[in-house]
This record gives C-alpha cells, sequence and structure tokens, in this order.
C-alpha cells in the first residue's frame, strides 16, 4: 500500500485493527475485560500495557504503524486460516469474506469508508474477525433454533402455515434442508442458517415478493437477502439431474388403469408442451421475446409423466419461437442431454408440433381441445375426433402440471425483476421443487387437489345416446402408428356403441 493512502485509510484500519486485538498469534481468544465500549457502536478499543505514557501519534506515524500491524496481521492470518480450515472447513476464507461482506453496514457508519481493501487484507482482516465471532459472540437470534422469530413461528405453528409460507409441509422442508446440509451445497454462516436461507428463497418465489418485504420479513440486510437468495437457487439448480429423470419404459399406471387408453397409448411414456413463463428484459431484446399474445415471455420446453412430475426443462427461447422449432433445437443438440426415447415408445404433443417418430400429434384440422367436445356435440363424430379428443385427454396431464407449478410459485406468473438467466435458472428450480415435493410430500395439499382428475373424461355413450355416428372405421384405417392407434380406438368405440 502507497504511503499516501494512510491517512485516507485510517478509519477502517482502526475497525479492523480493534477486532483483530481479540486474537493473539496462536489463535486464542482474549477474555474481554482489556476492552471499553465506544460511542455505542461496537467499536471496541485495546488498552494497551503502559499505554498512558505514551503521547498522541502524529497521522503519518499512525498510518506508518497500521501498515506495519497490517502485514504482520495478514502473515498471522494465514498460518491461522491453514489451521482453521484443516477443522473440516469450519472456518474456510470463503466463509470469513462472505463475513466481512455481511459487515458492509458497520462499515457504512464510519466516517472513513471509501478503502478498497486488496486481497492479503481482506484475508487477514474477515479470517480475524470470522475467528473472533465464532469464539467470543453468541449467534444471532439465540434464543431460536431456526434464525429469526418469523422462523420460528413459521416451523413451531401449525401446519397450514408452513404451507402458506413456504409452499410445502414441515417434514418435506426439513428433508430438503438435510439433503442440502449433507451435501454441503449449503452451509450455515455465523447469523443465517440453512433453513433460514431456503426459506428466504422460498419466500421470494412462492409469493413474489420484493427483496425490501423479504428483509422486514427476516430481519437482514438486502445484500443478505440477495446473497442467500442466488446461493440457494444455484444449489436446488444442481439437484436437476437427479429429479429430472427420464420416465420409466413400463407402461404408466395411469394408462394401464383406463379402457379409454389401454392398450390404445400402451408404449406412451409422456407429454411434451410449451409453457409461457413473463420475462423481464431490456429494450433491445424486447421485439424477439414478444410472444403471439404480445406478452414479454420466455417459451418453456417441458415434458412431464402422467405422474405429474417433470421429465425435462429446457427454458430461455424467445417468447417469438415456434414450438417445434424448439424441439427441433433440443433434439438436434446432443448437449440438451434429452432422454433417450426407447424405442417403439413416444410422447404425445399438441398441434404445435409435428407428427415425428417418437412423438404423436393430433390430427389437424379436427375438434382437439376438450372444451370443443362440451354442449350439444360431446362424442366424436368420426375415428380422428375421437382418436384427438383421448389424446387431447391425455395431453391435459402437463396443463395440470403446469398449474400446479405456477400455484406453489407464483413467481413464474410475472416477470421477476432478475437479470434473464436468473429468471431462466428459477424455472428450473422451481421444477425441481416440484419434483421433490412430488416424490416427499404425498399428503401434499396441492397435489391433493389435483390426483386422479388430471386426465379429462369423457361422458359415458350410456348417456349419450341420440348423438348419430357419422364414420366408419374402414376409411380411416392407415399403416402409421398413430393411424393404428385410432383405427383400434375407433373398432372398439363401434363395438361397444352396438352392443348397447
Amino acid at each position: 500500500m502507497h504511503k499516501h493512502t494512510h491517512n485516507h485509510c485510517k478509519g477502517r484500519y482502526l475497525f479492523i485493527l480493534v477486532i483483530m486485538a481479540y486474537v493473539d498469534e496462536d489463535g486464542s481468544s482474549g477474555s474481554g475485560d482489556d476492552v471499553t465500549m465506544l460511542d455505542g457502536h461496537n467499536k471496541r478499543q485495546s488498552v494497551t500495557p503502559g499505554g498512558s505514557g505514551r503521547g498522541k501519534r502524529s497521522r503519518k506515524a499512525t498510518g506508518d504503524a497500521i501498515v506495519d500491524a497490517m502485514l504482520e496481521i495478514a502473515a498471522a492470518s494465514k498460518m491461522r486460516t491453514a489451521a482453521i480450515m484443516k477443522n473440516e472447513d469450519q472456518f474456510s476464507i470463503s466463509k470469513c469474506i462472505k463475513v466481512l461482506d455481511e459487515m458492509q453496514d458497520t462499515l457504512a457508519s464510519m466516517e472513513d469508508f471509501d478503502l478498497e481493501l486488496d486481497n492479503m487484507e481482506l484475508v487477514a482482516a474477515a479470517a480475524g474477525y470470522y475467528y473472533y465471532n465464532s469464539i467470543t459472540r453468541q449467534p444471532r437470534h439465540s434464543s431460536s433454533p431456526y434464525g429469526s422469530s418469523f422462523m420460528s413461528e413459521v416451523l413451531d405453528g401449525p401446519d397450514d402455515g408452513c404451507r402458506e409460507m413456504f409452499r410445502m409441509d414441515k417434514h418435506v422442508f426439513h428433508n430438503l434442508c438435510g439433503i442440502l446440509r449433507q451435501r454441503g451445497m449449503l452451509r450455515d454462516t455465523a447469523g443465517v442458517m440453512i433453513e433460514e436461507q431456503l426459506a428466504i428463497f422460498l419466500n421470494i418465489i412462492g409469493h413474489n415478493e420484493r427483496n425490501r418485504v423479504i428483509q422486514e420479513r427476516f430481519q437482514h440486510s438486502g445484500e443478505t437477502i440477495s446473497r442467500h437468495f442466488n446461493n440457494v437457487l444455484k444449489a436446488i439448480k444442481s439437484l436437476s439431474r437427479e429429479f429430472l429423470q427420464p420416465p420409466p419404459i413400463a407402461t404408466p399406471p395411469e394408462i394401464l388403469s383406463s379402457n379409454r387408453f389401454y392398450p390404445y397409448f400402451k408404449d406412451c411414456i409422456g407429454v411434451i408442451d410449451a409453457m409461457h413463463v413473463p420475462a423481464h428484459l431490456p429494450a433491445k431484446d424486447q421485439s424477439r421475446f414478444r410472444n403471439k399474445k404480445g406478452v414479454l415471455s420466455q417459451n418453456v420446453l417441458a415434458a412431464c409423466t402422467f405422474d405429474l412430475q417433470f421429465i425435462f426443462i429446457y427454458p430461455g427461447w424467445e417468447g417469438s419461437a415456434a414450438d417445434s422449432r424448439v424441439l427441433r433445437a433440443v433434439l438436434d443438440d446432443p448437449d440438451q442431454n434429452f432422454p433417450i426415447i426407447p424405442e417403439g415408445k413416444y410422447y404425445i404433443v399438441d398441434t404445435g408440433y409435428s407428427n415425428l417418430e417418437g412423438f404423436i400429434a393430433p390430427y389437424p384440422g379436427v375438434r382437439y381441445h376438450l372444451h370443443e367436445f362440451r354442449g350439444a356435440n360431446q362424442l366424436p363424430r368420426n375415428p380422428q375426433e375421437l382418436f384427438n379428443h383421448r389424446h387431447s385427454s391425455l395431453r391435459n396431464t402437463i396443463q395440470v402440471s403446469f398449474d400446479v407449478l405456477k400455484t406453489r410459485f407464483p413467481i413464474l406468473k410475472v416477470a421477476p425483476q432478475y437479470g434473464f438467466h436468473v429468471q431462466r435458472d428459477i424455472v428450473i428450480a422451481a421444477c425441481v421443487l416440484h419434483n421433490y415435493i412430488r416424490r416427499e410430500g404425498k399428503d401434499d395439499w396441492l397435489f391433493a387437489n389435483v390426483d386422479g382428475a388430471a386426465v379429462a373424461e369423457l361422458p359415458d355413450i350410456d348417456d349419450e345416446s341420440d348423438i348419430q355416428l357419422a364414420s366408419s372405421i374402414q376409411d380411416h384405417m392407415a399403416f402409421s402408428l398413430r393411424e393404428s392407434i385410432m383405427g383400434a380406438m375407433w373398432n372398439d368405440f363401434i363395438n361397444k356403441w352396438d352392443q348397447w
């Protein structure tokens, strides 16, 4: 450090020095008897033996002494840090630096805060402060095992409170914290345990809350809230490979148990569709992301099972991009890791996609969506309409998955004020949490509301005896898989009608 910066840096150096005064060369802490409180600011002053005989130092002499002291502290801190890190990484340098970051409010209250510490000083100050803090201070919110009083209120309160605030049941929340802790994906800090870090993240995506609201709720600075949000987002996203898994190759139970779908769709393993999520973008990118409805959005390709779990998620495409183009881009790019489709198996897709090998689309130009079969003409009038209606009933599964996902995490219904890469990651993290809750929370209230109703039912034929069937199957048989399915389905439908 150059000498001309000595006086300018005096305020912050003194603050660091006073902190470091409590840690001697071998890492032991002082008793606290040799300090006094100054001006109500948690600033401490070391009482140096024999100091009463000294006159006041000049500003230059003080600056020189500070520089010398900092060099000594840096050397000691490096040795101390090496020893500390052997203790199960409990006092790592990265943690020390994070703690120093958390001290910004205290530093801002000082008269001189323009100093930018170099790496050596940062390591020295952070290691010393963290060590002193962990030895001599009580944890923040020591009366609560979870952190803030808000956390205790939720986790010690009724089950409905946890569902409302954290968007999952208590045991699911605690199990997830256990995974993040055991795998070292998140770590407790001096003031914020993993439970509180996860709660901050879930509050934001589960209620679309602003940083300022979360600051008040959890009693942390905006920087602390932002840092933990990003840390949890990264941790949850890293679980995607584990919780976004290829579907089983066996016939799904939801198809096997229904005579409307089995054996016709016995080789169907899932559903693919697009989900549009509102996006916040700079002006230069807005034209590309404006979808057909004129809304800025990201086009998210999704695949799910009939058990409402996501198989694959590909967010980030422009809202203006055609669904078939996004799917083709995924299939052409091995790095996207789209699950290999077993031979003879397929996904069902809607009219926005092409009828390709491994993907069965409905017949174009024929009634398809469920609402088109309501009212006077509920029953299909020809083989293509019958195929399309049952195809649409199965495809409804992914719409239910989207509805549950967005109901649980309303941040997906708006354009959050984050960088676009964060917006993309939020979609992935939300889907990971969706699957995790589906597996862990068998009694989850959102899934309970849709279980058994994900696949829309066609009214029983016995209730529609006045409907006239307009076609027979013999003109609609073909050699393609789709036509084979349609033919078998229509033949059985006719036989049921004849028996009636």
